[in-house]
């Protein structure tokens, strides 16, 4: 048996506020050994990052902590600052889930990176100044000297974690604390980000403590896994076991709701109904019996110890040992709901047009200068973009951060004529409308946001924030009333939740008011921005289920822009794909998913994680080389050439047609699909 580096036992952390005592983190227990890497999963709120601050000594002092934390038998919990400081970034190292926030915006990255070599090692300022250099090349900075003299905020996001992690292991550390390392990322960012880990955790040989709610991250680096809820762990076990035969009705819901690009598009999730409690007032037993489909009256009495199951592996649950293949007597803990009924469509090309998009081109300027202006360059956001969506069809975009996706849609909702190429609604060129007529055009298409709550007006009443389009469109004051009510209905809620206010409602809640405020006006089209990436997957389940049961019902048209390819597989019946402005592949969501041409969208799909140890251990990732390059000087060619893992492959002749010759979308096969895939590739495949 490995040495067990750091042991967790009956870890309480609790912080005074007005509403009561938050009891953040209630009996927590766990150890990890070397070489070992413990998984902590849950949602927002569960206590996963409060635990590994505790651990790290790092929080405020108004915090109670009582418990024990051992690092090789030495107790942490009330040593001394100095104590902890000889133990803090040597021994035990953290990678926070915010880089940017964690670095000191005022100091060289280089420097930050010496100046833990220095405090634990006690090297020269020029020879910790070389190692942090050797340190950033180790983490696949590229040109690592130049980049140890820039300032936290030159690096993009990606290369800020990974300067996190150099730092993290520059003391060569026993145990690393990675907490949601990947949050925020794009997937092909998260790739590379995950990939760094790994390789750190082998060249330092530490024990690795992995929080994260990405159910999928997990399942591809954990040997063990803690589940939390509530302020406690749920279920534990070795993540084969946990994953494949989970004895927790919670672990079941976290795993039915996670969309997964392997899936059948348009298959239901499995929704949890609810929202976690408070945890300044936890009801009596157990904390997830309101949310839970198989709750039994002593569920409501006594809270269910971590027990063993049987199976080496331990579960909070009083009816654990009822549970086999996610059923009890045959039945389903989790029921997933039934599809939409099918709709008849007439076939693609007989449909009607609601939006038409050409040679689509958006730029914006680069100037310097305080009292006279002058212009040096331009961001060419979005570059020549064509594509149409269909009646009842919903496209996906999909793309890394900074290709252009939110750029696109932004000049379409403006309904105004573009910089260049022309975009139609409903048939009608937006650019040639006036002012009444476009103002009558803006019913037709309406969006839903990122953030539910930056989006409603924290001021007013859910019904009036509802009803406010209807007021812009003249709607009468009783003619609304009605119309909000049936809204409410129509997304899940109740109509007397129009009097409470955004705040009073979960983030779930919130989006589902924001799909009742587009829904208002009886548009055609609904432009998604990213609707469900700030919430919590058991949350996310319901809203994509009830935007796929709302397309079905009312024939709505989506135009659904995302990062997360799983929702996209979930949700759309068609995917376009962009990089640096324009689109590199689109075509039937099931050919692209399964058959991709371009070595792009093969390196998208290729990271994005599967909720399934088994599935994880055997894939191939292709990690992209650097990050995306700047809009405002992209490569000349095809502008994917700098990161192509099939260009190195290439002889010289064929590399000469990717580093002159911009590819344009050509048919890459014959498919049973209405439309066929199309590819912007010299040899795609």
């Amino acid at each position: 048996m490995s040495e067990v580096l750091l042991r967790v036992e009956d870890l309480h952390v609790e912080f005074p506020s007005e509403a009561g005592t938050v009891h953040a983190v209630r009996g927590l227990s766990y150890e990890v050994r070397t070489g070992e890497v413990l998984g902590i999963v849950g949602e927002s709120g569960s206590g996963k990052s409060v635990s590994s601050l505790a651990v790290m000594g790092l929080l405020p002092p108004r915090a109670k902590v009582r418990g024990s934390i051992t690092f090789r038998g030495q107790e942490l919990l009330g040593a001394s600052d100095r104590a902890l400081a000889r133990v803090r970034g040597g021994s035990v190292a953290m990678v926070f889930q915010d880089p940017l926030s964690a670095l000191t915006p005022v100091y060289q990255v280089g420097e930050q990176i010496a100046e833990t070599l220095r405090v634990h090692q006690g090297l020269s300022r020029s020879a910790a100044a070389e190692r942090a250099v050797q340190l950033l090349d180790t983490v696949g900075i590229p040109d690592a000297a130049r980049r140890a003299r820039a300032y936290p905020h030159e690096f993009s996001g990606g290369m800020r974690q990974r300067a996190m992690i150099a730092m993290a292991i520059a003391n060569d550390p026993d145990v690393l604390i990675a907490d949601e390392p990947t949050t925020a990322l794009d997937v092909t960012i998260q790739a590379q980000v995950l990939e760094v880990l790994d390789t750190a955790r082998r060249i330092t040989g530490a024990a690795v403590v992995m929080i994260s709610h990405d159910l999928g991250v997990v399942a591809g680096m954990a040997d063990r896994v803690a589940v939390m809820y509530a302020g406690r762990a749920v279920e534990t076990g070795a993540v084969r076991d946990v994953y494949h035969r989970p004895r927790m009705p919670y672990t079941l819901g976290l795993l039915g709701a996670v969309p997964r690009p392997d899936d059948r598009e348009g298959e239901p999730l499995v929704p949890i109904a609810g929202t976690p409690p408070a945890l300044h007032a936890l009801p009596t037993g157990c904390p997830f019996r309101a949310r839970c489909p198989v709750a039994v009256p002593v569920c409501a009495q006594v809270e269910p110890p971590l027990a063993e199951t049987g199976t080496g592996g331990r579960a909070a649950c009083h009816r654990a040992h009822e549970i086999r293949d996610g059923a009890i007597g045959g039945v389903p803990v989790f029921a997933r709901p039934p599809a939409p009924e099918p709709v008849v469509r007439a076939p693609r090309a007989e449909r009607e047009v609601v939006l038409e998009v050409q040679d689509l081109v958006r730029e914006y300027p680069l100037t310097k200068g305080a009292l006279f202006r002058r212009r040096y360059g331009t961001v060419h956001a979005v570059d020549g973009v064509s594509f149409d969506v269909r009646a009842g069809e919903c496209l996906g975009v999909v793309g890394e951060s900074g290709c252009g996706k939110t750029s696109m849609i932004t000049q379409i909702l403006e309904l105004v004529s573009p910089q260049s190429g022309t975009v139609r609604l409903g048939g009608r060129d937006v650019g040639q409308l006036t002012p009444r007529e476009r103002r009558a055009l803006r019913r037709d298409v309406q969006i839903v946001f990122q953030d539910p709550m930056g989006s409603l007006d924290a001021r007013m009443p859910v019904g009036d924030v509802v009803a406010e389009p209807l007021l812009a469109a003249g709607v009468p004051a009783e003619e609304r009333r009605a119309r909000v009510a049936e809204l409410l209905e129509v997304v899940g809620l109740q109509p007397d939740h129009a009097d409470r206010y955004p705040a009073d409602f979960s983030g779930g809640q919130r989006q589902r008011i924001g799909i009742a405020r587009a829904l208002a006006v009886r548009p055609k089209l609904l432009v998604l921005d990213e609707p469900v990436s700030a919430l919590d997957v058991s949350i996310q389940a319901g809203v994509l289920n009830l935007l796929q049961k709302l397309q079905a019902e009312m024939g709505l048209s989506y135009l659904f822009v995302a990062h997360d390819l799983s929702v996209v597989r979930h949700l759309a019946h068609r995917v376009a794909v962009m990089y640096l402005g324009r689109i590199v592949e689109v075509g039937d969501v099931r050919d692209v998913f399964e058959r991709p041409a371009h070595p792009y969208t093969q390196a998208l799909l290729s990271a994005v994680p599967v909720p399934d140890p088994d599935v994880e251990a055997d894939r191939r990732r292709i990690v992209l080389r650097g990050d995306l390059p700047s809009p405002a000087n992209p490569p000349a060619g095809c502008p994917f050439h700098t990161r192509c893992q099939r260009f190195d492959s290439l002889d010289e002749a064929r590399r000469a047609a990717c580093l002159t010759m911009r590819p344009e979308l050509r048919p890459v096969r014959a498919t049973s699909a209405e439309t066929a895939p199309e590819a912007a590739c010299h040899y795609a495949g």
